[in-house]
């Protein structure tokens, strides 16, 4: 029983390295800062619980085990993959149509503003 302390120390150090370098939108139930200050209170049974319940699914014991995707540098496309590109080909033109739509009329609205302000 000496070594118990031992061990609930690199379990502590383990659990506060792996709490600091997860990533925000994997982090399960509270936010990162929460389970920060949960492994710091409680070392032994907030280390645990971080290993049973915190942890990012599919987080190996290294880190993550699932295959590191590009970062785009817009944390709402790396959390949810797939959504900057569009479903389908026919969505992706009738939202272009509908933008140049929008856009022209947007100039002829300001072509207007200006006549009516020169006349």
């Amino acid at each position: 029983m000496p070594y118990l302390g031992l061990l609930t120390m690199a379990l502590l150090v383990f659990c506060l390295i792996d709490v600091i370098t997860a990533d925000d939108g994997g982090v399960r139930h509270i936010p990162k800062m929460a389970w920060l200050f949960v492994v710091l209170l409680l070392p032994l049974i907030g280390s645990l619980l971080w290993l049973t319940v915190g942890r990012p699914i599919g987080a190996g014991i290294w880190g993550g085990s699932e295959p590191s995707r590009p970062r785009s540098g817009f944390a709402e496309y790396d959390v949810r993959p797939g959504r900057a590109v569009a479903q389908s080909p026919e969505a992706d033109a009738e939202f272009l149509r509908q933008c140049r739509a929008r856009a022209e009329e947007q100039r002829r609205v300001e072509r207007e503003r200006r006549r009516a302000e020169e006349s």
